[in-house]
């Protein structure tokens, strides 16, 4: 793993530039916004993906596999954390001097100088910040943009506009949150994750605390939450707005109604204001109440801004529909916390009337499914009717002896409810011999899960 150096001088002109891993979802963004600013650009990624043949049809030159000799003649390395140390690419960069960065680094040189809007927080950012660049295209603003996941009504997770705002998703799990230079900083929430970085949950609070106080013009909060409270009564910002169902929020949501879609009410400065999302879950309600007092916050009108948000339709990976097979709704969801598993199959719940949830769940790294398996059970077991439990994602972690999805799911009080399947042929085959018409069939990681849906799918059918 590799962790970005926060005191690093970012080189003035990065030139032509190589992105190791430039098919995952916040380097493919970034890459873009790269070829589109007329930088030469080349990459390498582990497998063909969607992501890597539309950086292709850009202008990039990207393969598959990794090799030194893919460095060519590079200006700049650009790299993820969860790249390892001995890859040739980096190696390689390292040993010819090629100054290396890391993704925030390149973003942070990307937005330098702008009106930033950053959305942080350890759940929520990605829909968040989804909302805001959708309801400041809405309002004419035409924002650029750097998202965590595609904005479905776009179709990508990055985009330059002509106007002055930027939109980014501002990522806390290892510290490069802190590499920018924002006009607004929005906290939803904090949570204890990504301890392998910070340590302990003070210096997580810390560093959010670093963050919001770096707002050069307004700090958003989310009142219902405790953390993200601590951090605004101890940042300091020149305006500061905070938001949720708490009677006294600056912006209050009110008379919540979850389904198939969600409405609710918001209240700011004396006036009321209705919204309806065509996408699920009460916790979208809160995401978009965080998304108006931003844009609030800066100036824009309330009822436009209302208005705006309306236009939102999702974003990839989250309660994300694939298909229908015989009656069984399948959906994939990017849920990897205990608390974002909570939110995703309350959604569920929500959307399926009669039928059952029947969730897929692939751990993601072995530190969290060593520290949360207790955890992970007791949502499972109180909120889906039946959960598959895969192995674990472990991404840029070493395996840790013991630590497998068996540790999930011995921790099941009914083990009737509970299947460890690491095949995932075996896997597929269990939830088809489950599910039947009326019920959700979902799965949950920001793993790879989705590549099992089209196993699901082929189980399902009758």
């Amino acid at each position: 793993m590799i962790k970005p150096d926060l005191d690093l001088e970012i080189p003035a002109d990065l030139g032509s530039l190589h992105f190791v891993g430039i098919g995952g979802s916040g380097m493919s963004g970034i890459a873009r916004l790269f070829l589109e600013a007329g930088h030469r650009v080349t990459g390498s990624d582990r497998s063909e993906s969607a992501a890597v043949r539309e950086l292709r049809d850009l202008g990039a030159e990207v393969w598959v596999g990794h090799d030194a000799v893919h460095v060519g003649d590079a200006d700049t390395l650009v790299v993820t954390g969860a790249l390892w140390q001995d890859n040739p690419e980096y190696q390689e960069a390292l040993r010819r001097g090629i100054p290396v960065l890391h993704r925030a680094h390149a973003l942070a040189w990307l937005v330098r100088g702008t009106r930033l809007i950053a959305v942080a927080g350890a759940h929520g950012k990605t829909t968040t910040t989804g909302m805001i660049v959708t309801a400041l295209r809405e309002l004419g603003a035409d924002p650029s943009f750097v998202n965590g996941g595609v904005i479905a009504g776009y179709g990508r997770s990055s985009g330059r506009g002509q106007g002055e705002w930027w939109v980014i998703e501002a990522d806390e799990s290892d510290g490069s949150f802190e590499l920018y230079d924002p006009a607004a900083v929005l906290v939803t929430n904090l949570d204890s994750d990504h301890l392998d970085h910070y340590g302990t949950q003070v210096a997580v609070e810390d560093a959010f605390v670093r963050v919001a106080s770096g707002a050069r013009e307004l700090l958003v909060t989310c009142a219902d939450d405790a953390g993200a409270g601590n951090v605004a009564a101890r940042a300091s910002a020149p305006r500061a707005l905070n938001y949720g169902a708490a009677a006294d929020a600056d912006v209050r949501l009110f008379d919540v109604d979850a389904g198939e879609t969600v409405a609710f009410g918001l209240s700011f400065a004396g006036a009321e204001f209705r919204v309806r999302l065509s996408v699920a879950g009460a916790h979208n309600a809160l995401n978009a109440a965080g998304a108006f007092a931003v844009l609030a916050g800066l100036g824009f009108e309330p009822g436009a801004i209302a208005r705006g948000l309306e236009a939102f339709t999702g974003t990839g990976r989250r309660f994300e529909h694939h298909a229908t097979v015989a009656g069984v709704r399948v959906y994939d969801d990017y849920a990897h916390h205990p608390t974002e598993v909570v939110a995703a199959l309350e959604t569920a719940r929500s959307v399926v009337g009669a039928g059952r949830v029947i969730a897929v769940h692939q751990p993601h790294l072995y530190s969290r499914t060593q520290a949360m398996a207790a955890e992970f059970a007791e949502v499972y077991e109180r909120l889906a009717d039946h959960t598959v439990v895969l192995d674990v994602y472990g991404a840029r972690e070493d395996p840790i002896p013991g630590v497998t999805g068996a540790l999930v799911a011995d921790r099941f009080n009914d083990a009737s409810r509970v299947d460890y399947l690491p095949d995932w042929q075996q896997a597929a085959e269990r939830v088809g011999e489950i599910a039947r018409p009326g019920d959700l069939v979902m799965t949950l990681s920001c793993g790879d899960v989705y590549r099992i849906i089209p196993q699901l799918v082929a189980a399902l059918e009758p």
